[in-house]
């Protein structure tokens, strides 16, 4: 039978155990804090109600086929009540309603509970329309299709077309916004009705507004030709009805710097930073010159350095032979493992082709290469090439 271990090893063992994991780990064992990311857009008590709605109408389609369970369904109609209004199908429903990480969904159900047991049981009848009689009539979250803020009202253009139909009214259905309209590209006005900078009415009816773009620069225009612009943009002036494109560098507009030259450009100008070394010369023997923002330098030209002022070429020192950096004791071991691999040589050859004085041998020269390219690898072909 095995040994046990003695009685008086363990509680030390013990308590060395727990104290080693009770220590933190290294730095690259310990887990890395998560990513931080950006927090979510906070969505209107008005969406997370709609949310709950539909979920709990699609709880009621799942669940439309379904009965007590019991097997005699005749009969638990007849002494439960219909499945199809029982208490026990709402709260199956109930039960799903809310997925587990929807932290709003679960706030606002558990706040309208109760109301919604009174629909359940008291209010389908009468407002069958749940959204309404509890996102809006109940819990005055929500406003109708069309309509904003506090008091549900009509956005611009009216709640039956918001802002057109050519932008999207701030704060729609819900009790908050400003009932701002959002337009698309190209329309514009308080309710999208006009034709916004850069477009012009291509068609217009009682019902209907197709704005489409001007010619580039135009930024009001007739039509889409190049002769059709009643404004220009900005950088451009108004012609004969054509946009012509302003020298800013030939006006007081444009503002460059004084080592700076102005270049034109559609609609613009641009500084740009003036080249001293197209017309500079630097007068050192050697030198070029580098441009810098606003000025220049005089520089050694490469393979130059510069001493005292004055650019000299640079040296390169030749490489000595591997032999030349050798001390008095490395050569005296350099000639015995010489004599020592000739030595070991010639046993093998008296030996005439015997294993054993053949793995002495091929084993002492390899100790003795190991041994001194060890030391000197890096010198060993350029030093045995050019010599000592």
């Amino acid at each position: 039978m095995a040994s046990l271990p003695r009685r008086g090893l363990v509680p030390p063992l013990l308590w060395g155990l727990s104290l080693f994991l009770s220590l933190p780990g290294p730095v690259w064992l310990q887990p890395s804090p998560p990513p931080q990311s950006s927090p979510p857009t906070e969505l209107h008590p008005c969406h997370t109600c709609r949310g709950l709605v539909d979920s709990f109408n699609k709880g009621l389609e799942r669940t439309i086929r379904d009965n007590f369970g019991g097997g005699n369904t005749a009969w638990e109609e007849e002494k439960l009540s219909k499945y199809k209004d029982s208490e026990t199908r709402l709260v199956e429903v109930l039960e799903s309603v809310c997925s587990k990480s929807d932290f709003e969904c679960h706030r606002l159900l558990e706040l309208s509970e109760e109301l919604v047991e009174s629909w359940w049981f008291h209010k389908q009848q009468e407002a069958p329309d749940l959204f309404q009689w509890l996102c809006s009539d109940s819990l005055k979250l929500c406003c109708p299709s069309g309509t904003f803020g506090p008091s549900c009202l009509p956005c611009p253009g009216g709640p039956e077309k918001p802002c057109g139909g050519y932008g999207q009214c701030e704060g729609e259905g819900t009790r908050g916004g400003s009932g701002r309209c959002d337009c698309q590209a190209g329309y514009g006005g308080e309710a999208c009705g006009q034709c916004g900078l850069g477009y012009f009415e291509a068609e217009r009816n009682a019902s209907h507004l197709v704005c489409s773009a001007c010619f580039g620069p135009c930024a009001r225009c007739s039509g889409p030709e190049e002769s059709n612009c009643l404004q220009c943009k900005k950088g451009w002036a108004l012609h004969h009805l054509k946009c012509v494109d302003i020298d800013e560098c030939g006006t007081e507009r444009a503002s460059c710097g004084a080592n700076q030259f102005c270049v034109n450009t559609e609609g613009s100008y641009e500084c740009r930073d003036v080249d001293e070394c197209e017309t500079e010369v630097c007068p050192g023997e050697n030198q070029q010159c580098e441009n810098m923002e606003g000025s220049y330098r005089c520089v050694c030209a490469e393979g130059y350095k510069q001493i005292e002022g004055i650019c000299v070429k640079e040296q390169i020192p030749e490489s000595a032979g591997f032999f030349s950096e050798m001390t008095e004791d490395e050569l005296v071991v350099l000639q015995q493992m010489f004599f020592g691999v000739i030595i070991c040589a010639l046993a093998t050859l008296a030996a005439k082709g015997d294993l054993v004085f053949t793995a002495i041998f091929i084993g002492a020269v390899a100790a003795m290469t190991g041994y001194w390219l060890s030391e000197r690898s890096d010198r060993v072909l350029e030093g045995f090439i050019k010599g000592r």
